[in-house]
């Protein structure tokens, strides 16, 4: 078996950060959303991964290289343009060949892993397994619907009156049954060719597509208020530990401070991460936080954040539930609202009003 991991999407509702960065590769707890993906890969037990990759295909490569650090075989399958989640299989028809394949979409978050997805994909072998989860709006999602005994009889894509709650979460299991359909499709309304209608096509070739309903927790991180979301959840499972310097600070509940960095007269209330060569002073880390490598946080307040590399924040009271580009500078201006939101993008330079 083999893994097709989709990397090459703009992430347009994750701007201004995407305009310079990957949407994969904006991190949870100062890991990229991509990794964990490559993780519950690997442990899954495949080791032969095609990753698509488009306009940020350098970053990508850069970050990922040849997948040795993962215990990966990474192959690297150019796109011109995303034109949906089929045109990347066919792109890969070559690479894939005759073997299954899991597909996961590089900027999906899945609690668990998909150890318990693959092991009985390859025994029983259905044409397509599909994992579901009910969400309270359905039209952003590809839709499913179960008939008896949970069987599936119908797949929508981004319906304006859903049959059912049950979206399709982006990862997929096939046989190479799916590329004879993929090969005949044609482009979606949206000037896609949509993994529905491929899945749809198996079942009218009377192919079985298997379903699983999950109820573990899944994100599509491509908005800032599901970033911030999984940044959380993964926070709260992290394990604590200072292995940098930590100067007549306090901190408390779930802290990790890593090599390199610096803590000094400050608070800190976890869970929150400190990444190498950050230098925190004078300032309050709250829940939630994560600050990435090299950052100076001087004189401030952040909470339920997400801080890249490089940015440096002073004399700020308060930012809370912003997501805050590299190498960003937020520093005072003469006048201040009482609470600050803030999507900045990479080198940015923002000036924000002190408190009196």
């Amino acid at each position: 078996m083999k893994a097709l991991v989709l990397a090459g999407g703009a992430g347009t509702r994750l701007r201004p950060i995407t305009h310079t960065s990957a949407k994969q590769l904006v991190p949870v707890a100062n890991k990229p959303v991509l990794f964990y993906g490559l993780e519950s890969i690997a442990e899954a037990g495949i080791t032969d991964v095609g990753i698509v990759v488009g306009d940020t295909a350098r970053e990508i490569r850069q970050a990922v290289g040849d997948g040795s650090a993962f215990g990966l075989n990474i192959t690297y399958l150019p796109q011109e343009a995303p034109l949906g989640l089929a045109h990347a299989v066919l792109i890969a028809r070559e690479y894939l060949g005759d073997d299954d394949f899991v597909m996961y979409l590089g900027d999906n978050f899945l609690i668990g892993g998909i150890t318990d997805l693959v092991e009985p994909f390859r025994v029983e072998r259905p044409a397509a397994q599909i994992m579901l989860t009910k969400v309270s709006d359905p039209r952003a999602f590809g839709v499913a619907e179960l008939g008896m005994e949970g069987r599936l009889v119908g797949l929508e894509e981004k319906p304006a009156e859903p049959r059912s709650d049950l979206a399709l979460i982006g990862i997929y299991l096939f046989t190479p049954a799916v590329h004879d359909v993929v090969a005949d499709l044609k482009p979606s309304g949206r000037g896609e060719l949509e993994i529905t209608h491929a899945i749809s096509g198996l079942l009218d070739a009377g192919h079985r597509v298997a379903t699983t309903i999950t109820e573990g927790y899944w994100k599509d991180t491509g908005s800032v208020a599901d970033m911030l979301q999984v940044n959380q959840l993964v926070l709260e499972q992290m394990d604590p530990g200072v292995q940098g310097d930590v100067v007549d600070s306090e901190l408390i509940g779930r802290v990790a401070v890593a090599p390199g960095a610096v803590v000094r007269a400050s608070r800190i209330v976890g869970p929150a991460v400190i990444g190498p060569g950050t230098v925190v002073e004078d300032s309050y880390l709250g829940p939630f936080t994560s600050v990435a490598e090299d950052c100076q946080i001087t004189d401030s307040e952040v909470e339920y954040s997400v801080v890249l590399r490089g940015a440096a924040i002073r004399g700020v009271r308060r930012i809370e539930a912003s997501l805050i580009g590299h190498e960003v500078e937020v520093t005072p201006a003469p006048r201040t609202p009482r609470a600050h939101r803030l999507v900045l993008g990479d080198h940015s330079k923002v000036q924000i009003c002190a408190y009196s």
